[in-house]
């Protein structure tokens, strides 16, 4: 048995016999290799796909169909000084044209200001809320109204009360001794009622 000596430039060759020169399990050099995805992959694969398709169709659907709307800051303000002047410094719900309301609410430890929202039922209210000190939530029960509140920043939402009844709301936001007492409520009135207040 002669030894040979291994040309590192020569494919295939990693062995010190000559021997190795013949192995069977070498491919034929026209022979290519290919490498197949098992068929169980496959499948998970296009369960992905497919899961990504109605995620998107869903999310496509309620936000131009359904007006289901992200919340998000609409502005910023100084909290120092934004109770001072404009509509925070005397929150509450302004008439803005026959059907269309908007309510300025401040949420500070411990309560919101004002603690009553009251508009006729239709009607369609634009939410501005802001906090000149801890971060707050905003939550009106059986609607999709859940804002985060944070100080410098306005959030704002926009929702149409179709039902008459009383809606209250809630900080979801733990802030303190006084978290419990940060409540307050949307009365929807039937239009022949008094018109809206806060």
């Amino acid at each position: 048995m002669a030894l040979g000596v291994r040309d590192p430039a020569e494919p295939g060759s990693h062995g010190m016999t000559s021997f190795d020169a013949e192995r069977p399990d070498t491919p034929e050099p026209e022979q290519k290799l290919s490498m197949g995805i098992d068929p169980y992959e496959k499948n998970w694969m296009r369960a992905s796909v497919l899961l990504l398709v109605v995620f998107f169709t869903t999310v496509t659907i309620a936000g131009f169909a359904m007006g289901i709307q992200v919340v998000g800051a609409d502005a910023e303000v100084d909290p120092r000084i934004v109770t001072d002047s404009g509509p925070w410094a005397d929150p509450g719900v302004r008439e803005i044209r026959p059907g269309e309301y908007e309510a300025y609410v401040i949420a500070q430890t411990w309560n919101f200001e004002p603690r009553e929202i009251e508009l006729p039922v239709g009607s369609e209210i634009t939410i501005y809320v802001t906090s000149p000190d801890l971060q707050h939530g905003f939550k009106v029960t059986d609607t999709n109204i859940n804002m985060m509140v944070v100080p410098g920043q306005v959030s704002k939402v926009t929702f149409t009360f179709d039902e008459v009844g009383e809606f209250p709301y809630i900080c979801h936001e733990y802030c303190g001794r006084g978290h419990a007492n940060m409540f307050g409520v949307v009365k929807v009135v039937n239009s022949t009622e008094d018109g809206a207040s806060s």
